[in-house]
């Protein structure tokens, strides 16, 4: 007998997390049936998150203040997305966060040189926590501001609490599992209401 390797959510795809880091970011914590997953928990965990994203260089170290203000930022873009799709205005404080994670590693304009020629690319200094918040943040301006603000979502399943991008008018939950659970849930309470 064969046994498949189990699926977690947070390795599923999320539709837009590939364009947008500050999407990951906040979908860093989310609900299972166990119980609230935080992949942030820790200063090792923050660390790995930034490497595997590549914000961060894995020698550059991490301290807990960074690692908290990694955790403060994802809180208030969950704020802000959350504003942003009610269309109501976001607590000031989630805009202090997010613009201070801007100010703290300011753009540097520099040359680049690609296959088609010279651009301009103002980009703050990498290597340090505070370039990776920053670029986190300037992700989300981006991403609150842009064409895709308007396919901002947050996943209808219940206690889920993960984001994602809108493929289409109809698509309510962030991933077929839980879409799938939903129905799931929807079917037991139906048949144990004993209704058809």
């Amino acid at each position: 007998m064969e046994h498949e390797t189990p699926v977690y959510l947070h390795q599923l795809p999320v539709p837009g997390e590939d364009r947008y880091a500050s999407l990951a970011l906040v979908n860093t914590r989310f609900t299972v049936s166990h119980g609230r997953v935080d992949l942030l928990d820790g200063t090792e965990a923050a660390h790995l998150w930034l490497v595997r994203h590549a914000l961060l260089p894995d020698p550059v170290e991490l301290n807990g203040r960074q690692s908290g203000r990694l955790r403060a930022l994802r809180e208030a873009l969950r704020a802000l997305f959350t504003a942003r799709a009610a269309g109501t205005r976001p607590p000031g404080d989630a805009l202090d966060t997010l613009n201070a994670a801007l100010a703290a590693a300011p753009a540097t304009p520099r040359l680049a040189w690609g296959a088609d020629g010279p651009r301009r690319a103002d980009l703050p200094d990498a290597g340090n926590p505070a370039a990776a918040l920053s670029l986190l943040a300037e992700d989300a301006t981006d991403l609150l501001t842009g064409a895709d603000a308007d396919q901002l979502t947050e996943c209808a399943a219940r206690g889920c609490a993960r984001w994602f991008l809108r493929s289409h008018g109809a698509r309510r939950w962030c991933t077929t599992k839980c879409g799938n659970r939903v129905r799931a849930a929807r079917a037991y309470a139906a048949r144990k209401s004993g209704s058809p």
